[in-house]
């Protein structure tokens, strides 16, 4: 990452890249199209981290961890370095508006994405939207240096099969232990923990899981602290912006620090942990409130948020801005909504159902 360096009063934006940024769920459509029932694979591996981070709370494992749970699978089905970046590069889906966005913010703020996706398809975005490498944090990954033998890689897609077809987990709202989990989905689990470590360790594939750190949960939240350390900057001119269970951590750190927490389309766990919820099919909304944030902090666009109107956002916002945001004529209008206790359930259900309608079924569904 760069040197810039700012002062202590300057705002900093930082956004997750797969929501805010772009529709794609990189490691769900990379294991989609190499691994047979990938689709399924991935959903309930994925289920699995949600578990494991927000429920059973594993010691030393972390949300997002998903990303190299997948990865001895993806090598035992042929994927390389130079398959990732031409499958990433050429299956990018950018939120409508998220270029503009993105150049807008960064000639206002310094500004930085701090992703869980594999750099493969991180720097891939970087090209395309012409944002420096220099500001990302992203999941390193040399996937070429991991070579299986043929009988473990005969073992592993056993394992693939034995996996997408399990039942899918279906976590209560508000589990707090394992025991919270239906008896069908413990005993999944189990056979998971047995599977992810216990086995692959003892197998050549269990150097991946020793060696990959994905940037998710408390990474993502170093990676803010990293930033803020490295331009100067304190947590309280801080607007984080992100959608899902590994923004969680980074929202905690941000808002009990006294900066600005939005979840963009985000699902139970960006609206359970934010302050402000995005739903929307354009990152408009995302310049607005991050020019709001830039000229007067963040009480203002909280004061912004309680009262969000065309004539409000007018009164304060930039004009070119609103020109923009006008002309759009978004066929449905953004919704900007605080979340309080009183309608976190409502607005949870709500910014679910809408990012389905954004991203996808498939992917909407995922942690």
């Amino acid at each position: 990452m760069g040197s810039t360096f700012a002062s202590k009063e300057r705002r900093v934006f930082i956004s997750d890249c797969e929501g805010p940024v772009s529709k794609n769920d990189n490691a769900f459509e990379l294991t989609s199209h190499f691994i047979p029932q990938g689709d399924r694979f991935f959903s309930l591996i994925s289920k699995y981290d949600d578990v494991l981070a927000d429920v059973v709370k594993r010691e030393r494992y972390k949300a997002g961890d998903t990303l190299k749970l997948i990865l001895p699978f993806l090598r035992a089905y042929g994927v390389t370095n130079e398959k990732m970046k031409e499958f990433s590069s050429k299956n990018i889906l950018l939120v409508p508006g998220a270029d503009d966005m993105l150049r807008f913010v960064n000639d206002i703020m310094l500004s930085f994405i701090i992703s869980t996706s594999y750099e493969h398809y991180i720097l891939s975005v970087c090209e395309i939207i012409g944002f420096t490498q220099e500001n990302v944090y992203c999941t390193r990954l040399d996937i070429n240096k991991y070579a299986f033998k043929e009988e473990e890689i005969d073992k592993l897609r056993v394992l693939v099969k034995e996996i997408a077809q399990m039942p899918m987990i279906e976590i209560p709202v508000n589990a707090k232990s394992i025991n919270d989990l239906s008896s069908r989905d413990q005993a999944t689990v189990k056979r998971l923990d047995e599977i992810f470590w216990e086995i692959i360790p003892h197998m050549t594939a269990g150097r991946i899981l020793g060696e990959v750190n994905p940037v998710g949960g408390y990474e993502k939240a170093n990676a803010v602290r990293d930033v803020a350390t490295k331009i100067g900057a304190v947590l309280s001119n801080v607007m984080y912006v992100g959608d899902s269970i590994t923004d969680v951590e980074p929202f905690r750190l941000v808002r009990e620090n006294g900066g600005l927490t939005i979840s963009f389309n985000g699902n139970q766990y960006a609206i359970r942990e934010a302050e402000i919820a995005v739903l929307s099919n354009h990152t408009i909304v995302t310049s607005v409130l991050a020019d709001i944030f830039n000229k007067f902090g963040r009480d203002r666009v909280i004061d912004l948020v309680k009262g969000w109107s065309l004539s409000s956002l007018k009164s304060c916002c930039n004009s070119e801005l609103f020109e923009i945001f006008l002309k759009l004529n978004l066929e449905r209008s953004p919704r900007v909504e605080l979340i309080t206790a009183s309608n976190r359930e409502r607005l949870t259900k709500e910014s679910v159902a809408f990012r389905k309608t954004v991203r996808g079924e498939a992917i909407g569904r995922l942690g």
